[in-house]
């Protein structure tokens, strides 16, 4: 551990907040991650704002919350209000797997330590503080609060739950990425306006007597969802809710959302414009020590530090739309970049590190490759109310253009303290294939996968098909399985030009809604031939805010209403998982019974003919020797 004054971190302790000769605190944090300053944690970005904009900011983080409540009461009283976020995940998705067991493992606490925060982290440390101090406000946010802010199903209790804000008793809701409503806010109370009665800030939810009026002085407009106890009745309104609030979620310019609840009205104000360069700059520019803090180095090192400690984060938000996935939901569709400047300022800064070998484990995103991707005309972006940028088709006003991510890489890689800089995160293969892909008139992205491939490939690529049944892929809102195909031919001719052995390491989902357990069964038969023996294994988790948890709960897709068949049962997402291992020779006899009685024994024989014969074949592909 690097030996820095301690005052260099936001205080944990209330002796750090003397050290600093503070009097009191003006807003106490608390998380269910262990704290490490450092741009990719959450409560470390937030803590940072608060005190560039003069706040004294403490954070308590992983509190006792079982039989000793002192964590929560160390600082005492803050001046304005508490924050709560439950941490960088869902707490739900971190402690349990798609099979609902309990993980044995928590990425965000010293020594992978499971056990240090509880389920539903935001509600409970919420209501431990409205308990403790019933006059202080509460303002939650993290991806737990933002994708719960509406009634939603929540798939480990197996029911309907109304938005967080009613469970948890706090007084405001952050959606989103919170620096913009959170500066707003932070002006208002610093001006004498009690958080509590902030109600004309954008990305802010709230709830308020039905009887009361709404707040006018904004003038947005006002779309009402059908009410939380409405959606326990009837599936159907609760899916239809759905969509009005993910179009809402991606406009420019957005209406007001609200909703019943109770004797109680959720209100949800438009989110803000996605930032612009000078806004993102600024947060990622704070003075973070990017190191966890020092009361952890007698506990082991933390997982996901050790993971993203060399790697820098170019961009926000993800066009995808994908259906399964939250980072639209939370970071928004738009994508939010970087300057150079910023991003070369951090390489500069992680190169400092007296770990660091002169290797950068990841320049990335959401997505690697839509680095400084937007609308060529932005009002025509303004307008748009479709949740995917290129689903099903490539919009032709995104400017798809893969030259300036290209010229960064070379940049980063000109860099004398860096011998190579890798591609850690997935990207859009869909982008690269000149067949989809027909808005990049200077095929510019064949030059960014030469790059790529002979620059900044660390072993393997990422990649995620995740099926191959095209009528499953378009409940993803994912492209056709032949792009895929293209790609990997194109990155196999790149590779075999340059003499390389880096696999494509692709991802797929089983048990996905609209996924017949056919459709598994040609999955791994179209994959075997491809020459893939698949390792990287998901099934399914119904995570709040997406399509896909929407037909899980429902059975039906929230913007047509008509049915979509979904593997529910524990024996049924057994039956499509198992056919990810037709090698293992325990499964060989029960997947030819499967099929048999499917009426498909011509997957069958595809499926588990000569296997040694097929794994000669691709391990020579390969360039391995037997």
């Amino acid at each position: 551990m690097i030996e820095r004054p301690i005052t260099d971190w936001l205080p944990l302790t209330k002796k750090e907040v003397e050290k600093r000769g503070w009097d009191e605190v003006d807003v106490v944090l608390v998380s269910g991650d262990a704290y490490v300053d450092h741009p990719a944690f959450g409560t470390a970005v937030i803590g940072r704002i608060m005190e560039s904009e003069g706040f004294k900011v403490a954070v308590v983080a992983q509190p006792n919350w079982k039989d000793d409540l002192r964590d929560f009461k160390k600082f005492g009283r803050p001046k304005y209000f508490f924050g709560v976020t439950a941490g960088c995940m869902d707490s739900m998705v971190n402690h349990y797997t798609a099979n609902k067991r309990l993980r044995s493992n928590d990425s965000y606490t010293p020594g992978g330590e499971a056990g240090f925060r509880p389920d539903y982290a935001t509600t409970v440390y919420s209501n431990i503080l409205k308990e403790l101090y019933p006059d202080v406000p509460v303002l939650i946010g993290g991806i737990e609060a933002s994708l719960r802010r509406v009634t939603h199903y929540d798939y480990w209790k197996d029911q309907l739950m109304p938005t967080i804000l009613a469970d948890s008793k706090a007084d405001l809701l952050v959606y989103g990425m919170g620096e913009q409503p959170l500066r707003e806010l932070l002006k208002l109370v610093r001006e004498g306006v009690p958080l509590n009665t902030i109600r004309n800030v954008n990305q802010i939810a709230y709830l308020q007597d039905s009887e009361a009026e709404l707040p006018s002085d904004k003038g947005w407009e006002t779309v009402e969802l059908a009410s939380h106890e409405v959606c326990l009745q009837d599936k159907i309104r609760y899916a239809a809710n759905f969509k009005i609030v993910e179009v809402e979620s991606n406009k420019w310019q957005a209406n007001r959302i609200i909703q019943k609840v109770g004797n109680q009205t959720l209100v949800i104000n438009p989110p803000f414009k996605i930032m612009d360069e000078k806004e993102i700059d600024a947060s990622f520019d704070l003075p973070y020590t990017r190191l966890p803090h020092p009361k952890y180095k007698t506990r082991g090192t933390i997982p996901a530090y050790e993971m993203i400690k060399f790697s820098i984060n170019m961009h926000r938000g993800c066009f995808g739309g994908c259906s399964f996935c939250t980072i639209s939901a939370h970071q928004g569709k738009f994508i939010a970049s970087r300057s150079e400047k910023s991003i070369m300022k951090e390489v500069e800064e992680v190169t400092k590190h007296p770990e660091f070998k002169g290797y950068i484990s990841d320049l990335g995103g959401p997505s690697a490759n839509m680095y400084r991707m937007k609308g060529k005309d932005e009002a025509i972006c303004a307008r748009c109310t479709s949740p995917s940028c290129i689903h099903p088709v490539i919009c032709s006003n995104l400017d798809t253009s893969h030259k300036p991510i290209t010229e960064l890489y070379k940049k980063v890689d000109a860099h004398p303290k860096v011998k190579k800089a890798f591609v850690g995160s997935g990207i859009r293969y869909d982008l690269l294939v000149d067949d989809f892909n027909k808005n990049n008139k200077d095929n510019n992205h064949d030059e960014y996968m030469e790059q790529l491939i002979t620059r900044h490939v660390s072993g393997r690529l990422k990649v995620a098909p995740e099926h191959t049944s095209d009528d499953t892929l378009r409940v993803m809102r994912k492209p056709s399985f032949k792009y895929f195909k293209l790609f990997k031919q194109k990155y196999d001719k790149i590779s075999d030009k340059h003499n390389l052995n880096q696999p494509l390491i692709p991802y797929f989902i089983s048990s996905h809604p609209g996924c017949e357990e056919a459709d598994m069964a040609n999955l791994a038969a179209e994959t075997k031939d491809l020459g893939f023996r698949l390792e990287q294994v998901q099934d399914f988790t119904p995570t709040p805010m997406t399509v896909a948890e929407v037909i899980y709960y429902s059975g039906v897709h929230p913007y047509t209403l008509k049915p979509v068949f979904t593997a529910k049962t524990k024996e049924e997402k057994l039956d499509q998982n198992r056919y990810f291992f037709w090698y293992k020779p325990e499964f060989r006899s029960l997947i030819r019974s499967r099929l048999n009685k499917l009426k498909r024994p011509d997957l069958a024989d595809r499926l588990l003919s000569n296997p040694k014969k097929q794994e000669t074949r691709v391990e020579k592909k390969m360039g391995k020797k037997r």
